[in-house]
């Protein structure tokens, strides 16, 4: 690790090149560049999970902890090779009227001809594609369920300021939920009359959940509480029956369904590397994902 003091972006960069040097790589193989703006708290929580995502997603991963405003400007790093970093890092620390420009230090230290992603690990900006450094950005990650307060109105801030390549860990967190209920209607090729979701009283993911039942089955979806965790029971009702998946404990699921015995099925709740890898595997638009948007606002305009 070198520890670089009053520093810039050159020479995090020229440091980058030495570490390849020392380390005997010049050409780490690294496929994007991934951003992370991160608060000091949890700066190490991010990076420890970027550095197991990297595993899958070799990648330049530049931690961007951004401080107080006031005074000269100062930027510190901490740039490192290698110590199971499958690629380069870099933690920067901003401070002084820097901050204002954060993307001016970040800028020079993209990789070339490669994608960017922004990942924002908790109190994203309202628009992520307005962001300095989110413009930046191929792919934008938000996590409105990590945010401080506010998580429900978080992702429906997300969703009504939704541009092509923004996307939100509470979706990444219901992808096993959409194709075990996508499966579910394709073992039954049933009429849904009604859907119901019960969860937590404050989930973003049910609230995203309930917005891609609503768009794609065009029926009405209801919200029950429970005390957790997560989403434990989604009801499809049908005229022969209704179609249930439970899961009580985040980790083993029961499936139902007219006319056939209950069967167990895992389900469990992901950590945060395997959410943050699932969404560096596509760097395009989402269109599922913008459709589910759109009805959340407009399900929430209808309230």
């Amino acid at each position: 690790m070198i520890e670089l003091t009053d520093t810039n972006s050159s020479a995090i960069a020229a440091a980058f090149v030495h570490g390849r040097t020392q380390a005997g790589s010049p050409a780490m193989g690294m496929v994007m560049t991934l951003v992370i703006v991160v608060d000091e708290d949890v700066a190490d929580d991010a990076m420890e999970a970027a550095r197991a995502a990297s595993q899958e997603h070799p990648a330049r991963v530049l931690g961007v902890i951004v401080g107080d405003g006031r005074g000269a400007a100062h930027v510190n790093a901490q740039v490192g090779i290698g110590s199971g970093w499958i690629g380069e890092t870099a933690l920067i620390r901003l401070s002084g009227q820097v901050v204002k420009h954060a993307d001016s230090v970040v800028l020079p230290l993209l990789l070339p001809d490669s994608p960017v992603a922004v990942w924002w690990p908790s109190n994203p900006p309202a628009d992520p594609a307005a962001d300095p450094l989110g413009a930046l950005a191929t792919r934008r990650i938000t996590d409105a369920a990590a945010a401080s307060s506010g998580k429900t109105l978080a992702i429906y801030s997300q969703c009504e300021s939704y541009a092509p390549g923004n996307t939100d860990l509470a979706w990444t967190r219901i992808t096993a939920w959409r194709a075990l209920l996508a499966a579910s209607l394709d073992q039954h090729p049933l009429k849904v009359r009604r859907a119901s979701i019960t969860s937590e009283r404050i989930s973003p993911s049910a609230d995203l959940l309930g917005a891609w039942l609503s768009d794609r089955l065009k029926v009405p979806v209801d919200r029950a509480n429970s005390s957790g965790p997560g989403i434990t029971e989604v009801v499809l009702e049908t005229k022969e029956g209704p179609i249930r998946i439970t899961r009580t404990d985040g980790k083993l699921a029961t499936f139902s369904s007219p006319g056939r015995p209950d069967r167990p099925i895992a389900l469990k709740r992901r950590d945060l590397p395997e959410l943050l890898a699932e969404e560096l595997r596509r760097l395009d638009e989402d269109n599922v994902y913008a459709a589910t948007a759109r009805r959340l606002v407009a399900l929430g305009k209808k309230k």
